[in-house]
Order: structure tokens, then sequence, then C-alpha cells
């Protein structure tokens, strides 16, 4: 039984532009009772051989309930009490400490990646960590149960993730990170959220009301920073590429960017662009300097228009305070954001990303060098 009955009000097969809408979460309250609790005490509670686990992603990384998880199985090994064993963790990108994928926790815990980040890449080359080649749009239904009663493909015992504090009316918001997160805690039996004080709230989708929740787990911590934005001290070659690209771009046009320092370098050389949309599953700090401009105003798309939609994003400080309670920005899940039927409603679509290899046939290659796994699928897609 899931923890919100119908979670969004969206279709994603009509055509029409006026039905595609961001999709919302319904305001109705839940009927768990969220106990505040310290980081230990709830993973404790939640916790036990044998669970599924999801971990919210990108900045959103609940660094200080994953390290109470860690934290439970050297606890036990010190007692000598039985340890926590064949946890099954997953997630798309993190940014911080995934310790849980060091050898001494093989017992206790076995991570899957939807999409692999620098922290994860040595562990998945080891085999100790797994990647799953995936669309991000399409990991939500590995959450969902199947038709027929059949169980889900990965089901979520125990969501973790950050939240941003509850507004008066009691509701938190999944801040940086909606993508995956959103559907993930609406599956989840039990959910245990760090409510950080320095998580943005943003609008969109995100919202989630405490009686969603069952544990609320209060610690503050500055979100990760990356460096993702206008390109500093990069070497001449990307920064003339960036350029080149930016010169391809028709003014009115809708913007997808990856993460890397093409797109990066692309976004600083559109100062002199007018009415350009963003429709991304992902943004850095690059956007907010063509928001200033005038340059990124979304008057000609056609779904949420005057918005940015965006699924999650990373950057640096001056990124969250500005999607902070910011009504421009409109977060969605992913399966919302990347669908093709979606997308196609947006004038001029152009997806700006980075490749690993191209052979002498034209295929791309984004998330792989050989046999060595980099990154992930994430929004890359087939067109129809």
């Amino acid at each position: 039984m899931t923890r919100f009955g119908r979670l969004f009000h969206t279709s994603t097969t009509t055509a029409s532009a006026a039905a595609a809408s961001v999709p919302t979460l319904l305001p109705s309250a839940g009927h768990r009772l969220a106990r505040p609790s310290t980081g230990p005490a709830a993973v404790a509670a939640a916790i036990t051989s044998g669970s599924h686990v999801f971990i919210h992603g990108t900045s959103a990384f609940p660094q200080h309930l994953v390290d109470c998880m860690v934290g439970l199985v050297d606890d036990q090994q010190q007692r000598g009490a039985a340890t926590l064993r064949n946890v099954e963790l997953c997630h798309i990108h993190v940014e911080g400490n995934t310790s849980y994928s060091l050898p001494q926790y093989a017992h206790a815990f076995h991570t899957t990646n939807f999409f692999v980040g620098a922290n994860q890449r040595a562990a998945v080359a080891q085999g100790t960590s797994d990647a799953v080649p995936i669309f991000l749009s399409e990991i939500a239904q590995l959450f969902r149960p199947q038709q027929h009663n059949v169980p889900p493909r990965f089901p979520v015992d125990v969501a973790l993730v950050s939240v941003s504090p509850p507004d008066k009316h009691g509701y938190c918001s999944l801040g940086t990170s909606v993508d995956i997160a959103v559907e993930a805690v609406q599956h989840a039996q039990v959910v245990i959220a760090q409510v950080n004080a320095h998580m943005p709230r943003t609008h969109g989708s995100g919202l989630i009301h405490t009686s969603n929740m069952d544990y609320l787990v209060r610690h503050d911590a500055p979100l990760p920073v990356t460096n993702s934005g206008a390109p500093h001290g990069v070497d001449t070659v990307v920064q003339r590429i960036g350029a080149n690209v930016a010169s391809l771009i028709e003014d009115g046009s809708t913007l997808q960017m990856g993460i890397g320092n093409i797109p990066d370098a692309v976004l600083a050389s559109l100062t002199g662009h007018k009415n350009l949309g963003i429709h991304t599953e992902m943004f850095a700090n690059g956007v907010v300097d063509l928001v200033r401009r005038g340059v990124v105003t979304n008057s000609l798309k056609k779904v949420a228009p005057g918005h940015i939609v965006a699924s999650f994003l990373c950057g640096n400080k001056e990124l969250y305070d500005f999607v902070d309670d910011n009504p421009l920005i409109r977060m969605a899940p992913a399966s919302f954001v990347n669908d093709p039927a979606i997308i196609k409603q947006n004038p001029r679509v152009v997806a700006i990303n980075s490749a690993v290899e191209i052979d002498l046939t034209g295929q791309v290659c984004a998330d792989s060098a050989g046999t060595r796994v980099i990154s992930g699928v994430g929004g890359q897609m087939v067109p129809e």
C-alpha cells in the first residue's frame, strides 16, 4: 500500500500542451505520525537485514543518515552483536561519502547505482557495487507494483531523504532532488527524513507533508558544493567548443543541459541570446546568470511557460539560494521532465550534453569508456 495513494495528477500520453502542466503533489495528509528522532535510533528501528533502502541523490544526499546507518554496523561489531547483512541500497549519482561501499562493509551493504558518480566508480569497477543502465525517466517504474499483483522489481522498504524544515502547514520540500525521490517516498514502507535548514525549499512536485513521514531527524549541514557553472581556468578548447555550440542555438530555444564542462561552457557563451527557455533534468550555476541577464525568460515555452522545469540540480550556495522559495523554479519527477511526449511540445528543443567516445559509424557513448563505467544513461533517450 502506498503512502499517498495517487501522488501526481499527470498524463504523459496526451499531445495537448494544456495537459502538460508540471505535476503537483496532491495536498492530502497522510496517516503517519512523524516522530522526532535521532539518526541512530531511526535507522536502527527501520533498517534490518535484507532491507531494500533508497538513498536520496545528488546534492540532497542525506549524509548524516547514511553515516548513522554505517555506524550501526560499526556499533554492532564493537558489541559483538549480530550485524546487518545483505541490505540492498539504491540511488542515482550522489555527492558525499559513500563509505558503505568499503570492503569491510561488503557483508552488510550492496549498492545498485542507477547513475554512477565519482565516489562509486571504484566500487563498480571492483564488482562490490552494481551499475544498472536505465533511463532516468524509467527508474521510478522499479519502485511500483507491477500488474497482476507482481511485486516491484526494487521494493523500497526504507527511504532515506533530505528535506527542508516544515512550513506552518507541515509541508517539507525534497529541495534539490525530486527526480526519482518523490516516487521512492511514495512507495516506501518507512520514510526517514533528515530535516536540514540548509536544504532550499523548492516549488513543484516535491512537497511532502510531515504526516507522510515516519521519522524526522533534525540535522543541519551545508549541501555539497560542485564546481559546475561558468568555466574558470578551463582550457581554451572547451571554451571554443562552448562558443561554437552556442552559435548553433537560436533565440527562443528550449534548453536541456547535462553535467560537465561542455554544457557549462555553452551556457557561459549564451549571454547574447534572447527568450531562451529551460526544460531539463538538471541545471547548475550557469543558469542563474542567464536568468539575471534576462536571457532566460521561458516566455515561449508551451510546457510551464514562464517557469524553469527541472528534476534535480547541483552547484554552489549561490544556486541553492537562488532556487530557495523561488516560484520561477518548478521541480518535477524525471518521469515527467524526461518524457518525450512532454519535451516535444516545447519549441526549438536543444539538448546540450557531453560524450566520452564517438566511433567511426557515428555511435556516441556518454556513460563508459570501454568496460569502465563512468556515469550512466541518465537523460539520454531514443527519439520517437
